[in-house]
């Protein structure tokens, strides 16, 4: 916990908040007997949390974008995918308390586990210090973050892969849902993007759009690479 605690750049006062943050419903099903909590609730809140944070850094970073751009720019900079980045700059995939299962079959590095536990992360800390050592733990990990500009993440993946592909003629993409997870409030989707039915990149996101464009930019990042 102290070693998190570090990395976090916060002191808990109430560490059994960090410590329900890092359960996963893997782990609290296996240990129901003893009490313990999945991160769930927390990971709710959290994600309120995170979304008003972020919404108030973008309402007084551009005074002049309409709701519109303002919206697409806080769904960039909340998405899965970097959330999962805040995590693994944390290493908190370490720190992760995850059922048997779940953890022989490689939790401690599957993306939405780490986007949900990193929003859990969020709500202890808020519940804790309140909404100002909250809003500094985000700004830290994520808003402030040299590459991590809304106006830089704000792009779509998929109109790109479309033009990439198309330098060469006879291309076809299609994309596939792969699978769907977690309870209604907060589900997570995988598609995978095909390439003349081959697949070349996967993604995972909270709505099919969000996978899509997930997916979208892993297979621009494949193709590049030559992959």
């Amino acid at each position: 916990m102290k070693e998190l605690e570090t990395k976090l750049g916060y002191c808990f006062c109430n560490r059994s908040l960090l410590s329900e943050a890092l359960n996963h419903s893997s782990y609290a099903n296996e240990h129901r007997a003893q009490g313990e909590q999945s991160n769930e609730r927390l990971e709710f809140l959290g994600d309120s949390v995170l979304g008003f944070v972020t919404a108030d850094y973008l309402f007084a970073l551009h005074q002049d974008l309409p709701e519109g751009d303002l919206t697409r720019q806080r769904a960039a900079l909340v998405c899965e995918q970097s959330l999962y980045e805040v995590a693994k700059e944390l290493d908190l995939g370490k720190y992760l308390k995850l059922g048997k299962g779940e953890d022989a079959g490689g939790g401690r590095t599957r993306p939405s586990i780490l986007a949900d536990a990193t929003e859990a992360v969020f709500a202890a800390v808020y519940l804790d210090g309140g909404i100002e050592a909250a809003s500094a733990l985000i700004h830290r990990v994520l808003l402030d973050k040299e590459g991590t500009h809304a106006d830089e993440l704000v792009q779509d993946y998929k109109t790109a892969l479309q033009e990439l592909v198309q330098r060469r003629t006879g291309q076809v993409l299609s994309y596939r849902m792969v699978g769907e997870s977690g309870p209604d409030h907060a589900k997570t989707f995988t598609v995978e993007v095909l390439l003349n039915g081959v697949a070349v990149g996967a993604g995972h996101g909270h709505s099919k759009k969000e996978a899509e464009q997930a997916a979208a930019h892993a297979a621009i990042a494949c193709l590049q690479r030559g992959e």
